[in-house]
């Protein structure tokens, strides 16, 4: 199935990605940015703050953006 995946870190882009069925937002986490690194990111789908255990439907628009620019000091 189709979505709309946003990536908002580094030079940051948009395109429409296939995904499986029953993808969960982390797996699409994991799989586009890697684990263990969630904390870093504000994850929506469809403009909306979810849990990672949702499971994603065909045409939902996700968006991953950084926190914290790279570099910048707290």
């Amino acid at each position: 199935m189709k979505i709309l995946f946003i990536n908002n870190d580094g030079a940051g882009f948009a395109n429409h990605i296939d995904i499986e069925a029953d993808t969960t937002v982390q797996s699409l986490f994991n799989q586009r940015i890697g684990e263990g690194r969630e904390s870093n990111y504000l994850i929506r789908v469809n403009r909306q703050p979810v849990s990672a255990d949702q499971i994603l439907v065909e045409g939902d628009r996700v968006s991953i953006t950084p926190t914290k620019i790279e570099g910048a000091v707290s």
